[in-house]
């Protein structure tokens, strides 16, 4: 189970260790990372160029030696030089691990063909328990959550859903109260970080990128009134942990001890959260 309450009847998150927050990782190092610092599930990056069978295997081996379950897989990035096949094997992968969604993100100016895309893989996707995730921010096309709605509500299928991440929310000028009015059924789960105020230039694509991968912030130490973000969302949703940061990969070099540094600072956040929110 990756959401629930607790018997006093405050909410409880469970938290996923997202693969973002040990890029230079593979996904057995994440795993065990993830179950040595108490985190509720992870998430693991699959590169189907560079995934095996023995990867697989690895993978597979890890997660039944934890216990780990595995929230979602990533990343799927549609773009006019991507294959669909290649997507189609990241889910393939995320079936045989148990992973209950795969995060995709589309840079296809033709939203039309994005739009069938995603269709495409929510049918894939059919009897594998998967959830297909689109998740939105200025540096991909699909730059708004009205747009991600629009492409969403085209799409159509029941496996379609919605990524939020703050950081993408606030960047992209979205309000928290627009995020409260989303469809329940299209959020199976949240990203979570904080961020500084200063917001980088929409036009500087790597200044988008540097912020997004490079300087997000432990929750509760950044600019964002998480506390709003996380009312806007279904009560008891899994939250992953999306924390790429270059001051925690140079502090942190070893993975237990990074992984346990997020967990510490999420969950103390998040006490205080429910608590305020109550």
């Amino acid at each position: 189970m990756v959401g629930g309450s607790m018997e006093s009847g405050a909410t409880v998150n469970r938290i996923s260790l997202a693969s973002g927050v040990l890029p230079e990782f593979g996904a057995v190092d994440v795993i065990e990372a993830g179950h040595a610092a108490g985190f509720d599930a992870v998430g693991l990056w699959v590169d189907p160029a560079q995934w095996s069978a023995q990867t697989t295997r690895d993978t597979r081996a890890a997660l039944e030696r934890t216990g780990m379950p595995v929230l979602d897989v990533e990343v799927i990035w549609i773009r006019p030089d991507t294959r669909l096949d290649d997507h189609r094997r990241v889910i393939d992968v995320g079936a045989e691990l148990g992973a209950a969604n795969v995060l995709c993100v589309s840079s296809h100016p033709d939203e039309g063909e994005a739009v069938a895309q995603l269709g495409a893989l929510c049918a894939h996707a059919e009897g594998s328990g998967i959830r297909v995730a689109l998740e939105f921010g200025i540096f991909t096309e699909v730059k708004s959550l009205a747009q991600a709605l629009g492409i969403l509500e085209r799409v159509g299928h029941s496996l379609r859903a919605l990524l939020a991440d703050p950081i993408h929310l606030d960047r992209s000028g979205t309000t928290w109260a627009a995020l409260a009015e989303v469809d329940r059924a299209l959020l199976p789960y949240a990203q979570i970080c904080d961020a500084r105020a200063e917001r980088p230039d929409p036009a500087d694509f790597d200044a988008v990128i540097t912020d997004a991968i490079d300087l997000r912030e432990q929750c509760g130490e950044g600019a964002l009134d998480l506390t709003a973000f996380l009312d806007a969302l279904p009560a008891g949703i899994p939250l992953s942990v999306e924390l790429r940061s270059k001051a925690l990969r140079d502090g942190y070099r070893e993975p237990a001890a990074r992984a346990a540094a997020v967990l510490a600072a999420t969950r103390n956040w998040l006490a205080g959260a429910h608590r305020v929110s109550a």
